[in-house]
């Protein structure tokens, strides 16, 4: 290893060292959930302050490993994000895990973990290398739904999960090897030039290179939980310790689109002519039904489980304009990533902090009166919530702009699926909106005192808030810091095969 390749991987290397300190504070310190907390906040510091250091501006990357690692702004901008999410869920858990008596520091360092894989996947220029980091972020997911391991509900949809997830990373480790086998490389480059041998007329596709790029489709599918591939969401979200939940419904979504995009974008872009009518249906289905079904919930974690459905059918809709020609597409589905960060986390931090009492469940019935028990808690939740809508000023209204004006550029089809985006937020509107009904005009189940909470979850809640609704005001720097992370993705097919 040359020394610039370990200034390109140092990121990577400051995640797996930031781990690996938080196991050996609580073998020094056990129990002592403020040092193992204090140490990941240190940690991911310095691996955020290392991303900006290390990372790349506009279309100029960094290679490492013969190009199998690649640091650009795509990778700068996936990384933070990425690091963000870690961040609020280690703030956003002791609060609940601490009563569950389930330790805070093992929960922190799976966290971390997964969060290396998420960080590689987003500077993966190799289909062997995506397909290990995929694993790498997904094999800590298993292990943070059954974390609560004598709960019946969240071994149920561990197991679920697990048997799901490993089917789909079977699927796509099928597809990989008929796309290793048919185009003689890994390397995402190497695909995009024999796919655009294919598209130039200078080669045909192979039925068997066919059936590997439609494996590879259908386990990314299932990774974003898009219909029909969604089926393992509502369970595993629900049975999960709330905390992981919110992870789990924006941290391993994060990283699956890093992956479209590292796949998509830089391997399969020659044939985005192809692939995008398979992104528009999947876009419908998947906002669509997720809306239809989180409009019969009754239990406010399944709801948003479904709600996350749906969030990926409006993120899609960038890909399909970007696929369609619009890098502000690309730009937009950034953008939105880094909106849903915020307000669902938040939303689900409120959730967490409702459950602190052992034995409280996430029915609708327990937010009865909240805006009247805890105030201040119940305008969080209304704001998170109001943003989820999509109502302006809040952050979740420029998410859901910036996805549909690209698609209405492009006209066509794209036109009918904006509509069809717009039509799926006035739904979504009734079940989000049925909560705040609850929490102000419904008398509480019963008269308990109010909880007192920690100061790492208000503190936690006051940085998703605080981004919600600045962002929300000035979306400017965040939308430039994702156009400047989509300029690094292929414009055209020339580009991508080139």
């Amino acid at each position: 290893m040359t020394f610039q390749e370990l200034t390109t991987v140092a990121p990577f290397v400051a995640a797996v060292l930031t781990a690996i300190a938080i196991m050996g504070v609580d073998l020094a310190w056990p129990n002592r959930t403020s040092f193992a907390v204090a140490t990941a906040m240190i940690g991911l510091g310095i691996t955020a302050a290392l991303v900006i250091v290390v990372g790349g501006t506009g279309t100029t990357a960094q290679l490492a490993f013969g190009g199998t690692y690649k640091v650009d702004a795509l990778t700068t901008f996936l990384q933070l994000l990425l690091i963000g999410v870690v961040a609020l869920t280690i703030l956003f858990g002791p609060d609940y895990l601490g009563p569950r008596n389930l330790p805070t520091a093992e929960f922190a360092t799976v966290l971390v973990f997964a969060l290396t894989g998420a960080m590689l996947i987003s500077a993966s220029a190799d289909l062997l290398i995506l397909f290990i980091a995929l694993e790498l972020m997904v094999l800590p997911g298993y292990l943070l739904a059954a974390y609560h391991k004598s709960d019946a509900y969240s071994t149920e949809g561990a197991i679920k999960y697990f048997l799901l997830g490993s089917f789909s990373s079977a699927i796509f480790l099928f597809g990989l090897a008929f796309v290793w086998g048919l185009t003689g490389t890994t390397s995402t480059t190497g695909v995009a030039e024999a796919l655009g041998a294919i598209v130039a007329g200078s080669s045909e596709l192979s039925p068997g290179l066919a059936m590997g790029l439609a494996l590879l489709t259908t386990g990314v599918a299932f990774k974003i939980a898009a219909v029909p591939f969604h089926y393992w969401t509502p369970d595993a979200y629900q049975g999960s310790p709330t905390p992981v939940t919110g992870y789990l419904s924006v941290g391993p979504k994060i990283g699956a689109f890093a992956l479209i995009l590292r796949l998509f974008a830089d391997g399969l872009f020659p044939l985005a002519e192809w692939w995008l009518p398979v992104i528009l249906v999947l876009s419908t289905l998947t906002m669509t039904l997720g809306n239809l079904v989180a409009l019969t919930q009754d239990n406010v974690k399944r709801m948003l489980g479904y709600s996350s459905i749906a969030h990926t059918g409006y993120m899609l809709v960038g890909l399909a304009a970007y696929a369609a020609g619009q890098v502000s597409g690309a730009q937009g589905l950034l953008f939105y990533g880094a909106a849903y960060t915020f307000m669902n986390l938040g939303a689900f931090a409120v959730v967490s902090a409702l459950q602190k009492r052992a034995g409280v469940t996430s029915q609708l019935a327990t937010f009865a009166g909240l805006g009247r028990r805890e105030p201040l808690l119940g305008a969080l939740m209304l704001l998170f919530l109001l943003s989820l809508t999509g109502i302006p000023p809040f952050v979740g209204f420029w998410a859901k702009v910036f996805v549909i004006e690209p698609a209405l550029e492009v006209g066509g089809a794209l036109t009918v699926l904006a509509v069809i985006v717009v039509l799926n937020a006035a739904a979504a509107a009734f079940y989000y909106l049925r909560v705040a009904v609850y929490m102000y005009m419904r008398e509480p189940a019963s008269e308990a005192e109010p909880l007192r909470h920690g100061r790492l979850l208000w503190a936690g809640l006051a940085v998703a808030t605080v981004l919600t609704i600045v962002v929300g005001l000035f979306p400017t720097p965040v939308y430039d810091s994702a156009g400047q992370a989509a300029q690094a993705l292929p414009q055209d097919i020339t580009r991508a095969s080139n």
